[in-house]
């Protein structure tokens, strides 16, 4: 169980919350965990993305239709997105602006119009649910190793649309998956933010016993390799942990030998831990060899029904 010094008094840096929504289910789900990491006084800006109805229709069926009507009704469907989110707030202390973004006007695309979105507002955290925007769900699993951790200006927490729990409540769980890359580093750091005196803590390094190595480092000595390495991230966690006075559990995991991978270690560690949370850095490295965290990460999003915070390097 965490013992935080404070209850929430460490969300400075997470003070400006985007949340895209639309009129899926999902959606809703995003704004009410939205509601339940924002501290009191945090600045919450609801928006919706209307689209152009000539980028959703194939273009020759288009000459001499008027669409009018089709773009009001995606542009009344946004502003209904919108409020309809924006209840969820209702009473609370948290500032709630919206926004309707209307792409006919525009050009852009979903993904972009919300990413220049979060830059000029300064956004800290970017919330969606993953089916809010087919679209935008394909770029986001499909690329988001290389555009999203490029040009995203902040955080990314994604709520996957099977999440059931939606209670308004802070994270109760929260699992940290660390590399010992400095990316990983401000993962840490930056989801303690979310960490009440309620919290509870699971930091996970897992060994890669899938890699294959042994044709040029004796087994043995690569599995020791290994394991001296995930002990060194471990224990770099666990100094961050303690010098923000945390009590929080440290532990490794490891890969089957065979038809494994650590995308499915990771969640398998967050279902039987009964994980709220997964916290990620976008980039990382693991061991001997080098790898992306960001692919990962996405193979992540793919399978999991916990939400996914992750966390951009240079956000501490």
């Amino acid at each position: 169980m965490s013992t935080a010094s404070s209850n929430h008094d460490d969300h400075d840096d997470v003070g400006r919350i985007l949340i895209a929504v639309d009129a899926s289910p999902a959606s809703l789900r995003a704004a009410a965990y939205a509601h339940g990491i924002a501290a009191p006084g945090a600045h919450i800006r609801i928006v919706s993305v209307a689209e152009d109805p000539r980028r959703l229709i194939p273009s020759d069926p288009l000459v001499g239709v008027d669409l009018s009507s089709v773009h009001d009704e995606l542009l009344h469907g946004a502003e209904d997105a919108v409020a309809q989110a924006k209840t969820v707030f209702s009473g609370g202390k948290t500032v709630v602006d919206t926004e309707v973004i209307d792409l006919s006007m525009q050009g852009w695309d979903v993904a972009h119009a919300l990413l220049e979105a979060a830059r000029t507002w300064q956004a800290d955290l970017l919330i969606i649910g993953t089916r809010q925007n087919r679209r935008l769900l394909r770029w986001l699993e499909g690329t988001i190793s290389e555009p999203l951790a490029r040009m995203c200006p902040c955080s990314i927490l994604i709520v996957p649309a099977s999440y059931g729990r939606g209670n308004g409540g802070s994270p109760q769980r929260v699992l940290f998956a660390v590399d010992g890359s400095e990316p990983s580093k401000h993962a840490l750091r930056f989801g303690l933010k979310l960490a009440t005196k309620q919290t509870s803590l699971r930091v996970v390094h897992v060994l890669d016993q899938a890699v294959s190595m042994s044709d040029f480092v004796p087994l043995p000595l690569f599995e020791d390799a290994l394991v001296k390495e995930g002990k060194a991230v471990l224990q770099m966690a666990a100094a961050t942990l303690a010098g923000l006075r945390i009590e929080a559990e440290c532990t490794m995991t490891s890969t089957d030998m065979t038809s494994d991978d650590v995308p499915h270690a990771i969640v398998r560690e967050a279902d039987l831990w009964d994980a709220d949370l997964i916290v990620m850095g976008t980039h990382g490295r693991r061991g001997i060899s080098h790898w992306l965290l960001g692919s990962v990460a996405s193979r992540v999003l793919a399978i999991t029904h916990v939400p996914v915070l992750l966390v951009r390097p240079t956000q501490t």
